[in-house]
Parts: C-alpha cells; sequence; structure tokens
C-alpha cells in the first residue's frame, strides 16, 4: 500500500471517529448531504456522492422490495465498496429468500445476511405464541423488536452511513423522508438516496435495468415483509395496506425506520 492511500485511509478513520464522536459534525455532514443529493440528477451519481462524503463504513439494508433493489442495482453501477445486508426474521416468503440469490448472482455482489438471537425468539415464542403477534399491536411491536430492530442494531453498529430505499410516497408516514439526516439514535448519516422518486419512476427504472424483483409484486404484493405479516392489497388500497392488515393504526411501522415529523422535512 501507497504511503497515499495510508494517509487517505488514515484521514477517512479520523473523520469517522469524529463523526462518531461529535454528534454536531455528523448533522452538518447530515445538512450538506441532503442539499447535494437533492441537486443530483441520477441514483448512482447520489451513491458516488454519499461514498466520497461518508468517512468510514456506509451500509445498505435491504428488504430486496422493489425500492431496495432499485439502489443495490445502482451500489453495483458505482463499483464502490458499500456494506450490503438484510435481515432474515426467520418468516420471509420462498420468493424473498429467491430474490436474494437471484440478486448476488446477477451483481456479483455478496449480501451479508443478518439473523435475530435465537435465544431471544425462543423467549418471544415462549411468552406470545407462535402466533401471538396478532393478538395487539404491543405484541406485534415486540415480534418486530426481536426479529428485526435489535438484528439491524447489530449490523449497524460502527457504520458511519445507512442507506435505505425509503421513498415519500410509500406511505402518509414516510411524506417528509429526507435525503440525508442525522441519526441520533445509531450515531450516523442516514441516507435516503431515492425519497423524492414516484412509484413510476422507480419502476420505469427497475424495467430499464432488467432489475430482479420478486415475483409476489406481479401477484399484488407491493409491499413485502414477513410471510404472516403480510398480504396482497386490493385495488385502491394504499401500497402499505397489506402490511399487518388486521391493525387499524394509522401509519404502521415495524420500528426499522422512525417515522419524521413534518418540522424535521427539509424543502
Amino acid at each position: 500500500m501507497t504511503k497515499a492511500n495510508v494517509r487517505a485511509r488514515a484521514g477517512r478513520s479520523a473523520g469517522a471517529e469524529a463523526v462518531h464522536s461529535e454528534p454536531a459534525a455528523g448533522e452538518e455532514l447530515a445538512r450538506q448531504l441532503d442539499q447535494t443529493l437533492s441537486e443530483l440528477d441520477s441514483l448512482e451519481k447520489r451513491l458516488l456522492a454519499i461514498a466520497d462524503a461518508i468517512p468510514g463504513r456506509v451500509t445498505f439494508s435491504t428488504s430486496l422490495g422493489l425500492e431496495d433493489q432499485a439502489v443495490l442495482h445502482g451500489i453495483a453501477a458505482t463499483e464502490r465498496t458499500f456494506d450490503v445486508f438484510t435481515l432474515d426474521t426467520g418468516r420471509h416468503f420462498p420468493e424473498t429468500l429467491e430474490t436474494l440469490d437471484a440478486s448476488e448472482l446477477r451483481y456479483g455482489l455478496k449480501v451479508r445476511v443478518v439473523f435475530p438471537d435465537a435465544a431471544d425468539v425462543e423467549l418471544l415464542v415462549a411468552r406470545d405464541g407462535i402466533m401471538g403477534f396478532r393478538q395487539s399491536i404491543e405484541a406485534r411491536k415486540a415480534c418486530c423488536e426481536v426479529r428485526k430492530v435489535r438484528p439491524l442494531n447489530k449490523a449497524l453498529a460502527g457504520a458511519a452511513g445507512w442507506i435505505t430505499g425509503l421513498r415519500r410516497d410509500q406511505s402518509s408516514g414516510r411524506a417528509h423522508v429526507p435525503f440525508a439526516t442525522w441519526d441520533g439514535e445509531h450515531q450516523l448519516v442516514k441516507l435516503n438516496p431515492i425519497a423524492d422518486w414516484s412509484l413510476e419512476k422507480l419502476e420505469a427504472y427497475i424495467e430499464e435495468h432488467a432489475v430482479p424483483v420478486n415475483p409476489l409484486h406481479a401477484r399484488g404484493f407491493p409491499s413485502i415483509g414477513c410471510q404472516p405479516c403480510t398480504r396482497a392489497i386490493r385495488p385502491g388500497e394504499d401500497i402499505r395496506a397489506g402490511r399487518w392488515w388486521w391493525e387499524n393504526e394509522d401509519g404502521k411501522e415495524c420500528g426499522l425506520h422512525n417515522r419524521p415529523k413534518p418540522k424535521e422535512a427539509h424543502a
């Protein structure tokens, strides 16, 4: 390794430590990136800007849905190093796992699979039952906590940036998603490079680049989570209506993404 490479790596490491130890530095970086990404006209350019701006490990959490498959294609196109992982809750549709395999083969990328702690799952099922998450919102969120949130926290530990496929028109609860924001809980910059994409733009991008997609999307599943918690939607329903359909709570989320408040949104 050349001295220049050693200095560059040392500089990025120091920058990463500064972001983690000084939230103000992370908040300022997030503000700058939010503006920068809003001015760029392609997913690939936005991902390159993220790679250049974020010091340290930048990770991408994929659920293998339409949005995340588009982002994965963009990541592969940049030929930059990103840490790509997915959460295996133990309750995925077989089609979701097939999509994971097809994506790794298509892009030559290894997707890190993160599992929940077996002891936590055993305790949860012993307490609530195998389908206990349908008995109350609290029980469902407890299931999401064990199978999703805790594994996510483990996967994000030490990262300086976290890329997601969130879009503003996915649901009312996501209407104010920024391109970049400081995530104080995880002490990193959270990045949403397709936040402003419409469903039409997303579908056009996927078709143009022949991106592998979960076959369940063609069967009426616009949003795909765990098999017991996801159904196809009816014509005219919100695209997330098939998630935890037995609940009446508005803006349903599993806890992976805290909903930003309108005052936090950027113009």
